[in-house]
């Protein structure tokens, strides 16, 4: 999917997203039960969530969570602790040098606001992480976010503007912006 675009649930590319997810799902379930020592089995788990091997020295410490794997672009030495979630459909990169904290979640889909649309609809747009970032332990980045080199997100942030370069973000608080 392309920045915030719409895709029609039960039409023919919800379908084959549908069967890559099941497809990714049964990978990262058996790469989650390998032993932490076995690393050929999890480079040969890796390079069939993500179809293609992990960059050089790019480290993911297991149980990771993904639904696509095809469309996450991670750099070179990028850092992903335990227990992280990568909802990759719309796209995510994460650049040279990014750290991410245990149970961060990354989502790229979602559906719309609208009532009426909300069961028929997935929205999404990409996640973009420029180089030397860190993600903080349980932090959120939602779609379409962009942030700069060198930002900090504190642990437990949910992310839904860009972050500007050499910047810390912080917060969880949710907001009311409107009522229906």
């Amino acid at each position: 999917m392309s920045r915030d675009r719409l895709m029609r649930i039960h039409g023919p590319e919800f379908r084959a997203m549908a069967e890559r997810v099941l497809q990714v799902t049964e990978l990262t379930s058996r790469l989650n039960a390998l032993p932490f020592a076995d690393e050929g089995g999890k480079a040969d788990l890796f390079e069939k969530i993500l179809g293609r091997p992990l960059p050089a020295r790019a480290t993911i410490y297991p149980p990771f969570y993904t639904d696509h794997g095809l469309h996450l672009d991670l750099a070179e030495r990028v850092f992903i602790n335990q227990n992280c979630t990568f909802l990759d459909y719309a796209g995510i990169r994460l650049g040279e040098r990014v750290m991410v904290g245990p149970k961060a979640t990354f989502i790229t889909v979602g559906h719309p606001v609208d009532p009426e649309e909300r069961r028929g609809w997935l929205s999404g747009a990409p996640i973009d992480v420029a180089d030397n970032v860190w993600i903080g332990a349980g932090a959120t980045i939602l779609p379409g976010v962009s942030i700069g080199r060198d930002a900090v997100v504190a642990a437990g942030a949910v992310v839904a503007d860009d972050v500007p370069a050499a910047s810390l973000v912080t917060g969880d608080k949710a907001t009311v912006h409107r009522q229906w």
